[in-house]
């Protein structure tokens, strides 16, 4: 047969078990939220750039003047063509 302090230590043990499972189980559904609230936020973030981005182009005025196909203007590129660019903008004049 079991003595007293044997007994004390059993439920003391199931005692504590059940509360650290009940603090477990809390912690684990606060994360969930936590995590839901930080999907949802990104999600609006998402949607107010892509608005904004349709905002831009819906307002944007249009160019006016445009460049000749396949001229390169960025001097940095390897195959940019200082003569080409130079008649495309004599000719803009």
């Amino acid at each position: 047969m079991a003595t007293q302090g044997v007994n004390v230590l059993r439920y003391s043990a199931l005692v504590a078990g059940l509360v650290y499972g009940v603090y477990h189980q809390s912690s684990l559904n606060s994360q969930a939220k936590r995590a839901e609230i930080d999907r949802e936020y990104a999600r609006k973030e998402r949607l107010i750039e892509q608005a904004k981005a349709e905002w831009r182009k819906k307002t944007a005025p249009p160019e006016a003047t445009k460049q000749p196909t396949g001229l390169i203007t960025d001097p940095s590129d390897s195959r940019f063509d200082l003569e080409a660019y130079l008649k495309a903008a004599e000719a803009a004049e």
